[in-house]
């Protein structure tokens, strides 16, 4: 039985320490908003860490710039 698991290009993710820099906030803000449902994390398929689209954290910024 094949199931359709889309296959994460890993290139295009970023780590949570990763992430958190690009944004400029901490790592525990992060997972905070990951359970707030602000952002939504992928999970690494060999180790499962939390991974971040780069293009999903792009327009969290976006939102952010413009509401400011």
């Amino acid at each position: 039985m094949h199931q359709d698991v889309p296959t994460l290009n890993l290139k295009d993710y970023l780590t949570v320490g990763d992430a958190a820099a690009k944004l400029g906030v901490s790592r525990a803000t992060l997972r905070n908003w990951d359970k707030a449902g602000k952002l939504k994390p992928y999970r690494h398929p060999v180790n499962g860490y939390r991974l971040y689209s780069q293009q999903e954290l792009e327009a969290l910024l976006q939102e952010v710039q413009t509401t400011r």
